[in-house]
């Protein structure tokens, strides 16, 4: 079993850190990452480790702009993500953060990335959990309440809450970039990165540049709509693993999305606490998100124990 624990630096270190480490151990080559779920997020700060890094995502405006922007990546790929080239054992890491939740067959696809993992190679997964009371509002809200509310918070600063936890409201840094050329799959997504496609997408990205911090809003954006299939949680990750054999290493929660959206107190705070003491415990209000790192056992025979 894998102790619950908080995690002793924020989560987007906490990952880069364990790929740096992964890297010193397998010294003199480069270091195959795939970036899934790039068209929302951040990817690693690996300082000089040298690496490759290819981006998959489903295809949508929003998620083609916004992988589009990132120079971090050498190729990417969007579309459907049970069809999208990801070569057997041909990646080291896999970093999936906030993609689970928001995408349908995630069991499927996680299968995918497990595949296209090396032996020994290292599966890292954030999550907004499905059974706590904000997964439950996340799944709830109709779209046309919480567009807006997000693109309120993204325009406040909070967002980079919820993308960098240790960021304090308001204050926003820019993430690392790895230098070097990138090969643009899909070249098409400049057209709407600028809006000139015309569509209710672009004509709401224009439009938010031009309100007081818009310009931030728009690079930062929307978390896509979420699925929350039922693997989607501590408790289906966790079974997950078990029936493939895979070992997760290390296991932690934390409240960044609540925070992002003040629920220590006001509007929000209160409906998680309704929520949970309506669901008698069941849907807690402690968390909102989890973190693991795991691992693809070099021998495939391995089990759990």
């Amino acid at each position: 079993m894998t102790d619950l624990r908080t995690p002793p630096l924020n989560d987007g270190d906490l990952f880069s850190e364990r790929v740096r480490q992964y890297a010193h151990d397998r010294p003199l080559r480069p270091v195959h990452i795939l970036e899934a779920g790039c068209g929302w997020g951040r990817g690693l700060d690996l300082g000089d480790c040298e690496r490759r890094v290819t981006g998959v995502d489903m295809d949508a405006p929003a998620l083609r702009a916004h992988t589009a922007d990132r120079t971090d990546l050498d190729e990417w790929h969007l579309g459907d993500l049970r069809t999208v080239p990801m070569p057997p054992r041909a990646y080291d890491v896999v970093h999936a953060s906030f993609l689970i939740e928001r995408v349908p067959h995630a069991e499927l696809v996680l299968d995918r990335f497990v595949a296209a993992l090396k032996p020994g190679g290292l599966l890292l997964v954030r999550l907004r959990d499905r059974n706590t009371a904000f997964g439950f509002l996340d799944r709830r809200l109709p779209r046309w309440l919480r567009d807006p509310l997000w693109r309120h918070l993204a325009r406040r600063g909070r967002v980079e809450l919820l993308l960098r936890p240790e960021a304090s409201p308001g204050a926003m840094r820019s993430a690392p970039q790895a230098g070097g050329p990138r090969e643009a799959v899909f070249p098409a997504a400049a057209a709407s990165r600028d809006g000139a496609d015309g569509t209710a997408e672009g004509r709401e990205g224009r439009r938010a540049r031009r309100r007081p911090g818009g310009e931030r809003a728009a690079r930062i954006g929307v978390p896509p709509p979420a699925v929350y299939e039922k693997v989607a949680s501590r408790q289906g990750m966790r079974w997950y693993c078990v029936m493939r054999g895979l070992v997760i290493a290390e296991e932690y929660t934390s409240r960044a999305s609540l925070d992002a959206l003040g629920a220590g107190s006001g509007l929000v705070g209160g409906l998680c606490q309704l929520v949970a003491s309506l669901s008698r415990g069941r849907l807690t209000a402690e968390h909102s998100e989890v973190t693991l790192v795991i691992r693809k056992p070099e021998n495939r025979f391995a089990r759990v124990i």
